[in-house]
């Protein structure tokens, strides 16, 4: 900053120095060394001003010590270099009317010119600051953003996997009430998939490899508690497997669709996994053959409007944080019944470990 207006100030200075030398009767040189000196010394005294003295009296402001200070040091410095360069054996300058009339030149247009370039310099420095002052503010306000998000994501990733668990237990808390020997086949299937799903609840995005994992396990497990009720089906685009999505969002369907079309059946039924890769966009579909919507309707239970206050409500939530109004979630009536649940998020790549 220092730099720049030293060489702004020496331009200006040259730039005076130079229309003067018109009707400069003495060396060009000489006008011109003497105008950089005078702006130069103009130039230190508005540096220093903006930091001594450390503190002034309320009435004054700062850049009224810089202004008054710049036009006080316009004939000082323009007497001494006058002084100085008088020969020891010549009279003093003020008695000889050229030299006489050259001091008063420069103190004039110095006087003229000086405190302006200050004023202007000083509205230059506030311009700048309140534009640093705002970048600043903005990048404060994006990093809070950006941790209001990651909180809520990881807030609405705690409600989903809890919800699973819970449900899970019950489901095998069900068997053990009713002494079916394949209670302990289902909990070893639980702490299974506990091991691998575990270490991705604190994340707020997986990949589609690490989705289908989870997934598949889930699967596993829940047509280990009804065999005869439950079938499923997977159609995975492979170019899909290194793409992310927030974290659940597969589970989050798949889910939905056997506590609340598969389950309530009496005949149960087939779960359907279609993802693909359409252009810049992942389309997810879950397609069951439950019960479908008009049951739901008809439903009356505390369980199902939990689930939709955690399940689908919270998906949506987090499509949402994750990628504004580029990602949708919508829910269709399957014929003759059923539900088809459809995810559409714009392709996101990702390294896979």
């Amino acid at each position: 900053m220092v730099a720049k207006q030293l060489l702004i100030s020496l331009l200006i200075a040259n730039a005076i120095g130079f229309l003067l030398s018109f009707g400069w009767t003495t060396s060009t040189f000489g006008l011109l060394l003497r105008v950089s000196l005078i702006a130069l010394i103009a130039l230190i005294t508005f540096t220093l001003l903006d930091y001594w003295p450390s503190k002034l009296p309320k009435w004054l402001a700062r850049w009224v010590t810089q202004v008054v200070g710049v036009a006080i040091s316009v004939p000082v410095t323009v007497f001494v270099i006058y002084w100085v360069s008088t020969d020891s054996s010549a009279p003093p300058f003020w008695q000889d009317a050229d030299r006489l009339l050259g001091f008063n030149t420069l103190t004039f247009v110095g006087l003229l010119v000086a405190p302006w370039i200050a004023l202007t310099a000083l509205v230059r420095q506030k311009d700048a600051l309140a534009r640093h002052q705002a970048l600043a503010f903005q990048l404060e306000r994006s990093k809070l953003q950006q941790q209001f998000t990651e909180a809520r994501h990881r807030l609405l990733q705690a409600q989903v996997a809890p919800h699973f668990l819970f449900n899970t237990l019950a489901n095998i808390q069900a068997l053990v009430n009713s002494g079916s020997s394949r209670a302990g086949e289902v909990l070893n299937s639980l702490t299974a998939y506990l091991r691998a799903a575990v270490p991705q609840l604190d994340e707020s995005t997986n990949s589609f490899n690490q989705e289908l994992k989870l997934t598949s396990a889930y699967l596993e497990l829940m047509q280990l508690r009804m065999p005869d009720r439950l079938t499923y089906d997977l159609s995975i685009d492979k170019s899909v497997y290194s793409l992310t999505c927030p974290a659940m969002t597969l589970m989050t369907l798949v889910e939905n669709a056997i506590r609340h079309g598969i389950d309530p059946s009496e005949k149960g039924g087939h779960v359907q996994i279609n993802i693909n890769l359409n252009n810049d966009q992942v389309v997810i579909q879950v397609i069951d053959t439950g019960v479908g919507l008009q049951y739901k309707r008809n439903e009356n239970s505390s369980t199902h409007s939990t689930n939709d206050g955690t399940g689908l409500s919270s998906l949506r939530e987090r499509l949402k944080l994750s990628f504004n109004n580029n990602a949708h979630l919508q829910v269709f009536e399957q014929q003759p019944h059923g539900v088809h649940a459809e995810v559409i998020i714009p392709a996101q790549e990702a390294q896979v470990l």
